[in-house]
């Protein structure tokens, strides 16, 4: 964890979306919604085939982006491996695009190409993930949350969800879908669409993993009652101390939670205000990996309140809440 980054630096690096859900969600749909709108950028495309012969670019429109195929899907050794090798030849090609949009293929847990902007150094000096946008299909997501794990995975990780092929189920159900996913993940922020019909603003650029703007984004961040969802398998914890925290004790505490229980912990985030110091402190993680630094000042009428949110399984939220109580200065 780095112990300071200058903002000015972050703003510099290359957004890059990673696009995920399940098979037949809408993601090309989404896609090439993104290509084609006048909206003046050009984005660099990446794509995560299953199989040894990709098909998706074929079905990406626009003649004037980069398509690039990662192909295979051992979604955790190839994907990263083919994602640096790619994201290394577009760093060196850096003002020819706009962003990067990097679509997984709709069995892919998103872990893995998310970690890859923390675990890869020179990934991570050049380009920011700006967030994890995943497409739901209305009708059918239901039964994949019960069959399908990769489907569950990809709900817990989103910032941004597009609860798509909304016109194809009553107002009843899609109230009782839009229900399971804030119980696997209640702080993402969810859209009902039909065909993937989106303002742009809403799914890029969106900062959502840039926790300097975290409040911004989420101005619900962590108020009471979010732990309150719970999902059968994958569950929600969140804590908050009206203060600041021990920097000598949350530090340890929070290293040593993420390395023993990381496989569990799909997506972590925090604020938390440390004493003598005038910036928040903001970390997030994805399994064990790790990333936080100083990021924003308090504002002087400001209250301070120190908020920790974990998503993941087999999670023991009374351990994880006094854990961090623990740490209260």
């Amino acid at each position: 964890m780095s112990d300071a980054s200058p903002l000015a630096a972050s703003s510099q690096k290359i957004p890059v979306t990673v696009l995920t859900g399940y098979l037949g969600a809408g993601k090309t749909t989404l896609l090439n919604r993104i290509l084609t709108e006048p909206h003046g950028k050009r984005y660099a495309v990446i794509v995560n085939e299953f199989g040894e012969i990709g098909i998706d670019n074929d079905l990406v429109v626009g003649a004037d982006e980069e398509v690039f195929e990662m192909n295979n899907g051992c979604v955790c050794c190839t994907v990263r491996g083919d994602l640096i090798r790619i994201m290394d030849g577009l760093v060196k090609r850096r003002g020819k695009f706009d962003a990067i949009i990097v679509e997984t293929t709709g069995l892919a847990d998103p872990a893995p190409v998310a970690q890859t902007f923390f675990v890869d150094q020179d990934v991570g000096e050049a380009a920011r993930l700006d967030a994890v946008v995943t497409v739901a299909d209305a009708k059918w997501l239901t039964d994949r949350l019960a069959d399908a794990p990769e489907a569950k995975n990809q709900i817990a990780f989103a910032d941004v969800i597009l609860l798509n092929k909304s016109d194809l189920v009553s107002g009843e159900d899609l109230d009782r879908v839009e229900g399971r996913i804030r119980a696997i993940n209640p702080w993402a922020k969810v859209h009902r669409t039909q065909r993937c019909d989106i303002a742009l603003d809403q799914v890029l650029d969106r900062n959502a993993f840039d926790l300097s703007r975290i409040l911004d984004v989420e101005p619900d961040f962590l108020e009471e009652g979010h732990h309150h969802h719970h999902d059968e398998q994958m569950q929600s914890v969140s804590a908050k101390i009206d203060g600041p925290v021990d920097p000598e004790k949350f530090m340890p505490w929070i290293s040593n939670l993420t390395q023993v229980q990381g496989p569990d912990i799909l997506r972590c985030k925090g604020i938390v205000a440390f004493p003598d110091e005038p910036k928040r402190f903001v970390f997030q993680g994805v399994h064990m990996i790790l990333d936080g630094d100083v990021q924003g000042e308090w504002g002087a009428d400001e209250k301070r309140v120190s908020r920790v949110v974990f998503i993941g399984r087999n999670l023991d939220p009374e351990a994880i809440r006094q854990g961090f109580y623990d740490c209260k200065v």
